[in-house]
């Protein structure tokens, strides 16, 4: 069995699309290098994800006392979150809806060594 560490961002305020593209760049990564990826990415979800994985990275250190330098992202996901519906006034009186989409970000840590033990016995 492995031990995960979580974190998670509700209600962030960028699309699930949008988000995905950042998160599947930096999975399967290890912390260092996925921090590393996303601190120079011109993508507007990079902070949020990369607050998100210092969460975890912490609640990893706190709750298991794991070492940083071993932990990889297991998991990530981007689910969508509630859309908020605003109207627009358009010509003759007639009214547009604006989707203001949210998403829930999750981030799973793991240890390097566990992941691929058991990646192992899978196959």
């Amino acid at each position: 069995m492995v031990i995960e560490y979580k974190a998670s961002h509700r209600y962030a305020r960028i699309t699930a699309r949008k988000a995905r593209y950042v998160v599947d760049q930096v999975r399967n990564m290890p912390v260092e290098a996925a921090l590393d990826m996303l601190r120079f990415s011109d993508r507007r979800a990079a902070p949020m994800i990369a607050k998100v994985i210092k969460s975890a990275l912490h609640n990893a250190i706190q709750e298991g006392g794991a070492d940083p330098e071993n932990l990889v992202i297991c998991r990530a996901m981007i689910n969508e979150g509630p859309t908020m519906k605003r109207w627009r006034p358009r010509a003759r009186g007639m009214a547009f809806p604006i989707l203001k989409r949210t998403s829930h970000i999750n981030i799973f840590l793991a240890d390097r060594s566990e992941v691929g033990a058991t990646a192992k016995k899978e196959n």
